[in-house]
């Protein structure tokens, strides 16, 4: 079962308290990528410039990852973020974006594209998340977005939360969107517009689920060495959505595990800048710290 991303393959400028990188690989839809393609196919649909070399493409290379969505724009360069943390990992200033190829994207889904088990619409414009929606018959869509667009777009945003399966954000853009500081009942606000299930990243604070009928909250794997959170939320959601494309439904059971594999992704991703830690694990190394989360989270019933 295969699974489509739209998002970004970009670069990164990133300066946290244990290093600096002045040009690394980045991009939702490269995190996003790398991680789903562990469990599922994976088309990805995006754009780049000249700048980004078939050195800098080989990240994708080996991997399950269909690029013939990634659109090459000649003359023009790459998305670029730039971005600085402190001892909070939690928040990045930006420093710097610039859209470059990413002003004109305006993606057209082919059939392949188009008929995959799962869609993630990764941070992006509304309307242009909208428009890529439309053209999908996915079984499951779903979507992430930023405090940029609740801000700036927020009637456009809704209109797209009324249209997808599941909806992937953080903490601080429930409480943004709904204005609602109880995360619960935020989080009930957001599916009353027709989503069926809220998946609510919080940091080194783990992952709360919430759907129509239950809760289900899970820790951040507990690491000594933590570098660069960057992409850590797009490869939890390439995990996540990953995993559950393979799945032959997604009920409760499976989206729990879904949960814990996301975050068992992502736990790797903030060891190193950049996707340099992903480069280097595999599914054993996947499934190993998933038996680690089980026994993290298990206890027995009092008796």
């Amino acid at each position: 079962m295969s699974i489509t991303v739209v998002g970004t393959v970009a670069f990164d400028a990133i300066e946290t308290p244990f290093g600096k990188v002045d040009r690394c690989i980045g991009g939702s839809a490269t995190y996003f990528s790398v991680a789903a393609s562990f469990f599922s196919p994976v088309n990805l649909v995006s754009v780049i410039g000249d700048d980004f070399t078939e050195e800098d493409a080989a990240i994708f290379k080996g991997r399950n990852i269909n690029l013939e969505g990634l659109q090459r724009i000649a003359g023009a360069k790459s998305f670029f973020w730039s971005g600085k943390y402190d001892f909070d990992l939690n928040v990045a200033k930006t420093l710097d974006t610039q859209l470059n190829v990413l002003a004109e994207f305006n993606p057209q889904l082919n059939e392949r594209q188009r008929n995959t088990n799962a869609l993630f619409l990764a941070n992006a414009q509304p309307d242009l998340q909208l428009a890529v929606k439309e053209q999908s018959s996915a079984r499951i869509v779903a979507l992430d977005t930023m405090n940029y667009w609740i801000r700036s777009a927020k009637d456009a945003l809704t209109r797209v939360f009324r249209e997808v399966d599941l909806i992937i954000i953080n903490e601080a853009e429930v409480r943004q969107y709904t204005e609602e500081p109880n995360l619960v009942k935020g989080a009930r606000q957001i599916l009353a517009l027709g989503a069926k299930t809220l998946v609510i990243k919080r940091g080194e604070y783990g992952v709360l689920m919430v759907t129509r009928d239950a809760i289900f909250a899970a820790p951040a794997y507990p690491l000594e060495n933590v570098f660069d959170p960057t992409g850590a939320g797009d490869t939890f959601a390439g995990g996540f959505l990953g995993y559950l494309a393979s799945r032959s439904e997604a009920n409760d059971r499976e989206m729990r595990r879904a949960i814990i594999f996301g975050s068992v992704l992502a736990s790797f991703t903030v060891e190193k800048f950049s996707l340099d830690r992903l480069r280097e694990i595999t599914i054993a190394d996947i499934n190993e710290r998933y038996q680690d989360f089980r026994a993290l989270t298990h206890f027995e019933d009092a008796g």
